[in-house]
């Protein structure tokens, strides 16, 4: 004889609902599981990564992604915590990163290169599949970014962000706004196109790779220690320059 399937009281709160469909969005609702298992298992059938989870009640208690649903239970899961202070509770994201490092997916491409515009280590290559992302992720202690809910269900990876919006600037600043990054920019100070970091360079130096106009009306630039691209404050900079002071609040001054 089957057995029954358990009848369990589920809400999800605030930026989680993007997960779930539109009925089920900020209500509770009834949901029939199959079997007992772990409640993370459980969130993640219903499409929500446990990237995105900081804290799971189970009828008022707090629990880890380890314990296993039972018959009639009621469950609240919520999203990191801005300003409420939770700390006698079961945190389940591990703490932040010491120093915020990313790894992007396929399709995020020029997400990274505003990244890296802001100082931001940034890395992304267009070929790297789901199980090279994960790793790296991992070996390298990077956030990884993707537009792929399923990449971040991967059991290894314990620090990854959904990205929501298919608008490079609106990504970028979701992406601030989110792992609240305001304080960490060092524009100006990364490769575009390779990650590497801009040193300072001497004019006298690289003369000969000038066009003749840049060679005539400018004097500072700076180098990619890497793929030895160089930079100077053309119209390219004015541009990115522009797009900073929209990302940036009014007021706040860059490190």
């Amino acid at each position: 004889m089957p057995t029954p399937a358990l009848r369990l009281h589920l809400r999800f709160y605030e930026e989680l609902n993007d997960f779930l469909p539109a009925e089920r969005q900020k209500i509770e609702f009834v949901h029939h599981h199959k079997k007992t298992g772990a409640i993370k298992d459980l969130v993640e059938s219903l499409g929500v990564p446990h990237t995105e989870i900081d804290l799971i009640l189970v009828n008022g208690q707090s629990v880890d992604f380890h314990y296993q649903v039972q018959d009639g239970d009621r469950i609240s899961v919520y999203p990191v915590f801005e300003a409420l202070d939770i700390t006698p509770l079961t945190h389940l994201r591990p703490r932040p990163l010491r120093t915020t490092r990313f790894v992007l997916d396929a399709h995020l491409g020029r997400l990274a290169a505003y990244l890296r515009m802001l100082g931001f280590d940034a890395l992304y290559r267009n070929d790297y599949d789901d199980p090279t992302l994960a790793d790296i992720s991992v070996a390298k202690q990077r956030i990884l970014l993707t537009c792929d809910r399923k990449l971040l269900m991967r059991r290894q990876i314990t620090h990854g962000y959904f990205v929501r919006s298919r608008q490079p600037r609106r990504q970028l600043r979701e992406v601030i706004d989110r792992l609240d990054l305001h304080n960490q920019f060092l524009p100006f100070t990364r490769c575009l196109h390779c990650n590497g970091m801009i040193r300072p360079v001497a004019k006298a130096l690289i003369q000969d790779q000038l066009l003749p106009h840049t060679r005539a009306h400018q004097e500072l630039f700076g180098q990619c220690d890497q793929c030895h691209k160089i930079y100077w404050k053309g119209t390219h900079y004015q541009q990115m320059r522009q797009l900073i002071d929209e990302v940036i609040p009014q007021g706040l001054s860059m490190r």
